[in-house]
């Protein structure tokens, strides 16, 4: 007759922890070795006879007029159309290095076209001569006194910005309302 007992046996001590075998360590390195794959070492920059194993030399790479040339060399033994298509496959690696963080701009640059083609209209009101014939030389396109703010008002006469003369100012008070951001003002020089 066989003894069955309901509780399992109480144990004062831990059970040891298994220990790592020396061995697996040296099969994992040996695998590592294995999976490493032989780099082949270039042997020359350019092969000598015509019949070479690709692998020992570099892949050589040409300019675009160099390869297109050599397209039409091709092309010739080929007997194929001389205004046949050329399709070529671009691989451009346009990955830059990661930086943390962006260098501040050192300074600005003049681009050597303006981006549009229209040249802004200015308005000057003076009444001095010497101040109009300056403005006129400056290539302002209006140039006047009060009278021009009627004609304003009227809308009669639209340009894209206005410059006034600081001894003119107390009278363009009626403008304020019409001009509003284009209104002159000495904060904006």
């Amino acid at each position: 007759p066989a003894l069955v007992s309901g509780a399992p046996p109480a144990r004062p001590y831990a059970a040891a922890a298994k220990t790592a075998k020396k061995g697996s360590q040296k099969t994992k390195q040996e695998e590592a070795k294995k999976k490493q794959v032989t780099k082949r070492r270039l042997l020359m920059s350019k092969p000598v006879d015509d019949v070479y194993l690709t692998w020992y030399y570099e892949r050589p790479s040409y300019g675009l007029e160099e390869a297109v040339g050599m397209l039409k060399k091709f092309q010739e033994l080929d007997f194929t159309h001389p205004k046949q298509y050329v399709y070529i496959n671009v691989f451009l690696d346009m990955a830059l290095q990661k930086k943390k963080k962006v260098d501040p701009f050192a300074s600005a640059v003049l681009l050597p076209y303006r981006f549009t083609d229209e040249t802004n209209k200015v308005l000057v009101f003076t009444e001095n001569e010497q101040e109009a014939e300056i403005a006129r030389e400056n290539g302002a396109a209006v140039v006047g006194g009060v009278e021009l703010i009627k004609w304003i008002l009227e809308d009669e006469i639209q340009v894209d910005f206005y410059v006034a003369v600081p001894a003119i100012m107390p009278k363009l008070i009626p403008l304020r309302n019409k001009l509003r951001r284009k209104y002159p003002s000495t904060k904006r020089s």
